[in-house]
């Protein structure tokens, strides 16, 4: 979460470049000698997922050599240490590419929301590891189908929120506004960017899956016994709903940094308690955990 954070508040303060077009170096360097303040701050992201991957890669090697087969942890342990890989290299290329600071190319617009979607697909395999391991039951797709194709189609449109939400962050850096009706002018305009255009659809689009959010999650039956999902399923609905609340106080207070970064903390948590919630009810009846 930490890594995630502060990944979000180097590309909010365009500070990507801080180590120009050079990875895993810093200017061609080990250790930075006379670093300014962009190069620490993505110096310091660069260490700290440094330090995310090999923790991950080390919890794999844990659960795989630790806990027999067939256990379900074993293999949500080893997806995670595969979508860390996947995340340091979609990191990698923002840096290598150029697609880092005030670079408002289509291609920057394009791997962003991937990398966004690989950081979903990452925390919804560790939160299932820890999940596993703490005596959450397995899982069987097949007794509950139709439950299974509601979470997928939950999973799919909370991505979506994401994507619109990454491309709007990206406007809000590159095309700050002085003031909310000069932001509403440049997203309604037909000639500005696209990213403007597109800045307006994260909102309206975040509004309604929230609701559609509620509603399911709200209806989803639960075995009683499951406690940790009955708790997640409480939390997606009150996170949720102040999830929406940040992202119109975001608009209003014109995307501060600090209040970027609550916005996606915030979602991160949605996606956790989402996730925990998904596994309590599709987990096998005669398994489930008081």
């Amino acid at each position: 979460m930490l890594v995630i954070l502060w990944g979000a508040y180097v590309r909010a303060t365009g500070s990507g470049a801080g180590c120009g077009a050079h990875w895993p170096l810093c200017n061609g360097e080990v250790i930075p000698r006379d670093p300014s303040a962009e190069m620490l701050v993505e110096f310091s992201h660069r260490i700290s997922s440094g330090i995310a991957l090999v923790a991950v890669i080390m919890l794999g090697v844990w659960v795989w050599r630790q806990i027999a087969a067939p256990h379900q942890a074993r293999r949500a342990a080893v997806a995670s240490v595969v979508f860390i890989v996947v995340e340091a290299l979609l990191g990698a290329s923002l840096v290598l590419f150029r697609l880092v600071a005030n670079d408002e190319s289509l291609a920057r617009a394009m791997v962003m929301p991937l990398h966004l979607v690989n950081t979903l697909a990452l925390l919804l395999c560790l939160t299932l590891t820890a999940y596993w391991l703490s005596g959450g039951a397995p899982i069987s797709i097949s007794r509950r189908v139709r439950v299974f194709a509601m979470l997928v189609g939950l999973f799919v449109l909370f991505a979506a929120v994401g994507k619109t939400g990454a491309i709007a962050a990206l406007g809000d850096t590159l095309y700050p506004s002085t003031s909310l009706a000069d932001g509403l002018k440049a997203d309604l305009s037909q000639t500005g960017s696209l990213l403007f255009r597109l800045r307006l659809l994260h909102p309206a689009l975040g509004v309604a899956v929230g609701l559609v959010l509620i509603y399911v999650v709200g209806s989803i039956p639960i075995d009683p016994r499951q406690r940790a999902g009955q708790i997640a399923r409480r939390l997606v609905v009150v996170l949720t709903a102040t999830q929406v609340a940040l992202g119109f106080a975001n608009i209003w207070l014109l995307a501060p940094v600090w209040m970027q970064l609550l916005h996606l903390g915030m979602a991160d948590l949605v996606w956790i308690a989402l996730v925990v919630t998904a596994a309590a009810a599709i987990a096998m009846p005669e398994r489930a955990e008081a």
